[in-house]
């Protein structure tokens, strides 16, 4: 997928350019910058990085990636964090442009941040993620381009604000209604808004197959009832089955395009929005019996801004449902119905914390 936040070592992440949070003299601290010049190789690293000289705040420098999995070191110098109203935004956001814009200028197909500035220089954790992610997915609105954000250590992840406040209830619900079920054997006292939400989840677990079966139920009872004798070759029953199977003529790539037909939308806005990248996309429209994983299939009903039954229905198409006993699945039916539909922004970050797959192919 065209953006991932992966949890790492960056001087271990194979891409085309690594980017190291710099110091703006030729010398090297602590943090991600003396990992990276170990990991590259400190002496040769440093001897180049002595003939740049000094590097303003917010600007970049280049240099070969020496014992790297690059082939180049982007070396940014972002903001020592003051109290907000130093111009750091700016600095930091001007870091990454800059760095993004560098390397699509040199070719590369992928590159890899830290959360800059969030080391020693004290950047705020979630509001240097904000920036990130902000210039990140600006920049792919208009630029094919693989980029990682690299965390080294989860639990400094940090994100606020009420969404990740509702996440982390709705999550907390869960865990306890499923350990209360397990020691007493039935459920547990819910508001009455939980009980609807609960219930719409459930009724989200009717996959296609179970639908059949009920289906064939009913014909089997019609079939009783009007005590029809059977056909010289076959059962009543298993006319209706082969009917059933003839109406199940819409794969999921069918229906798939079908509901971008019918939004009047771009192939490059669907899957722009759905974090997957043009190739992938492009084996999707020219391959019927296309089969997604149910991370991508989410992905790109959320970029169709899809209402909840009409992600039922596109999921079922590639017999996957929605549950909730699933972190995934809560989180994702959280973003849709409160109609947030901004997989780079809200929706990854939240899954990422949680230790979920991230959405796109």
């Amino acid at each position: 997928m065209p953006f991932q936040i992966i949890r790492n070592d960056i001087t271990k992440v194979k891409a085309d350019v690594i980017v190291n949070t710099a110091n703006p003299e030729p010398v090297y601290a602590g943090g991600t910058d003396r990992a990276v010049y170990e990991a590259a190789g400190a002496e040769a690293l440093l001897a180049e990085r002595k003939k740049i000289g000094a590097i303003e705040r917010g600007e970049i420098a280049v240099t070969d990636a020496f014992g790297l999995k690059a082939r180049y070191i982007i070396h940014a110098v972002g903001p020592v964090w003051k109290d907000g109203k130093s111009g750091e935004f700016d600095v930091l956001a001007s870091c990454y442009r800059k760095s993004l814009s560098k390397a699509f200028e040199l070719g590369c197909g992928s590159i890899a941040f830290p959360l800059m500035a969030t080391g020693v220089y004290g950047f705020p954790k979630d509001q240097a993620l904000q920036i990130a992610i902000r210039e990140i997915s600006s920049f792919l609105l208009g630029h094919e381009l693989v980029v990682y954000l690299v965390v080294f250590d989860r639990a400094s992840f940090e994100l606020s604000g009420k969404v990740f406040e509702n996440v982390a209830a709705l999550i907390d619900d869960a865990s306890v209604r499923k350990q209360h079920a397990f020691e007493y054997g039935d459920r547990f006292p819910e508001d009455e808004r939980s009980l609807q939400r609960i219930e719409m989840l459930r009724r989200q677990e009717l996959t296609e197959q179970e639908r059949l079966k009920q289906s064939l139920r009913m014909s089997e009872a019609s079939s009783e009832t009007d005590r029809m004798p059977p056909a010289p070759c076959c059962s009543m029953m298993e006319m209706n089955l082969e009917e059933l199977l003839d109406q199940k003529n819409e794969t999921f790539q069918q229906c798939l395009f079908r509901m971008i037909d019918e939004r009047g939308l771009k192939d490059s806005d669907v899957y722009t929005k759905a974090n997957i990248d043009r190739k992938h996309f492009s084996k999707i429209r020219c391959n019927p019996d296309y089969h997604p994983k149910k991370k991508t299939a989410v992905a790109l009903a959320i970029a169709l801004e899809l209402s909840m039954e009409e992600t039922v229905e596109l999921l079922s198409k590639a017999e996957w449902a929605l549950s909730s006993s699933s972190k995934f699945d809560i989180i994702v039916s959280y973003f849709i119905q409160n109609k947030n539909y901004d997989i780079l922004w809200a929706i990854n970050p939240v899954l990422f914390k949680y230790n979920q797959p991230t959405l796109g192919a």
